[in-house]
């Protein structure tokens, strides 16, 4: 016996209910995942700006003695104090990006489920699995090699480096170039992935009614 139209109509009911909860979910979890993104490159990049903007005119009179004094010390090899600052900056860098690569983890699963809830974004949801590969690819391919390579560039002399400095220099550039490539794939496939939730497919064979 087929269904009747009461039955076919609540199941329809109940589907289009459980849709519209989930796509304003769906749309404000890659809304957070791509801001985050977003959030994170410029902060990373402007904690080492702004070491530069500090050293060159900073408001604090304090500031400017301590940096004095640290780099009047004539030792060889004693580290001045735009070392010092790189590399604070660098230490919560890292911390940013390890914490990140968790946190959009859990939310791109989060994405993921809910988006499945939702009639005719299968594009949309293979955008999201794309996106959460790339992310997991950052997370344990890309990120700890970023930061054992990037500390021991810590505190080294960049003028005359030797072949092996010159080498991890190298290694720590790519590294983060294909991190930079990887964030901005996974931007293009959020937008596209927003634009199709907000647009699925029209074709649904389930909610045909059967004479």
């Amino acid at each position: 016996m087929s269904a009747g139209p009461r039955s076919i109509k609540a199941s329809k009911s109940a589907k289009s209910s459980s849709a519209w909860r989930a796509e304003p979910l769906a749309i404000f979890c890659l809304a957070v995942w791509l801001t985050g993104m977003v959030c994170v490159a410029v902060v990373a990049t402007q904690n080492f700006y702004t070491i530069d903007r500090l050293l060159g005119s900073s408001p604090s009179q304090q500031f400017r003695s301590a940096v004095t004094t640290l780099d009047s010390v004539e030792t060889p090899g004693h580290p001045v104090a735009r070392d010092f600052l790189r590399y604070l900056s660098a230490e919560l860098n890292r911390l940013y990006f390890q914490y990140w690569n968790v946190a959009q983890t859990i939310v791109g699963i989060l994405t993921l489920w809910l988006v499945t809830k939702i009639p005719g974004t299968n594009r949309a949801k293979w955008c999201i699995v794309g996106m959460l590969g790339v992310s997991l690819f950052m997370m344990l391919v890309l990120t700890p090699p970023i930061i054992s390579v990037g500390r021991s560039l810590d505190f080294v002399p960049r003028e005359s480096p030797p072949p092996e400095v010159v080498a991890a220099l190298r290694k720590f550039g790519l590294l983060h170039v294909t991190y930079t490539v990887m964030t901005l794939i996974n931007l293009i496939l959020g937008i596209l992935s927003t634009i199709w939730i907000q647009k699925p497919q029209v074709a649904r064979p389930d909610l045909k009614i059967v004479s």
